[in-house]
């Protein structure tokens, strides 16, 4: 049995709409606070990660790739993780960067001498506050929003492809290659 969809709520809508307004959002400049970021990520002792639900899923898809690329990379949370040290960078995902966990995590990383980069979509949140750099994700939902990219999704998915971007600097800081990281890729092994 077929369900009706309400007009401007398909499959199609919705992406066109996550298409577009993710597009948008992510031809804001942040070069500046990207090089910055890829400083800090190549040149810390060991990088950790860390984000709550669907932000900490974009959060687990960039650690992987970090790996790949061969750097000692951790999700805090996970009973394998060291402790975070001096000369260590974290990367924090939070759209509301007011999760108390994630707020925690930085100013514990920051107490130790840590590095701290967010990605947050509110550049006065405590996260905010707490981080070296912030990678800025403003969404400015709208009604529309509700309906055709519910909740973070579109912070969410800026966050995914932004942080693959950074993947790609960092790839190219590093001197790796694809065929680098396919010998470390899980799967591989």
């Amino acid at each position: 049995m077929k369900r009706a969809v309400a007009p401007g709520g398909t499959a199609a809508a919705s992406t066109a709409y996550l298409l577009d307004h993710v597009a948008k959002i992510l031809a804001v400049d942040r070069s500046k606070a990207i090089s910055e970021s890829v400083g800090m990520l190549t040149s810390a002792k060991k990088l950790f990660v860390y984000g709550v639900g669907r932000s900490g899923l974009a959060a687990r898809a960039f650690a992987m790739r970090m790996v790949q690329l061969g750097i000692d990379c951790y999700f805090i949370g996970e009973t394998i993780t060291p402790v975070v040290s001096d000369g260590d960078a974290v990367l924090i995902v939070s759209n509301t960067g007011s999760t108390m966990s994630a707020i925690q995590v930085a100013n514990i990383a920051r107490r130790v001498g840590a590095k701290v980069i967010s990605v947050t979509g509110h550049p006065t949140s405590k996260l905010a506050h707490a981080s070296n750099v912030v990678l800025l994700i403003q969404t400015n939902g709208g009604s529309a929003q509700s309906r055709l990219a519910p909740l973070g999704t579109l912070f969410e998915a800026a966050t995914v492809l932004l942080l693959d971007g950074v993947v790609a600097q960092v790839m190219e800081r590093l001197g790796q290659t694809e065929a680098d990281m396919r010998g470390r890729h899980a799967i591989m092994v």
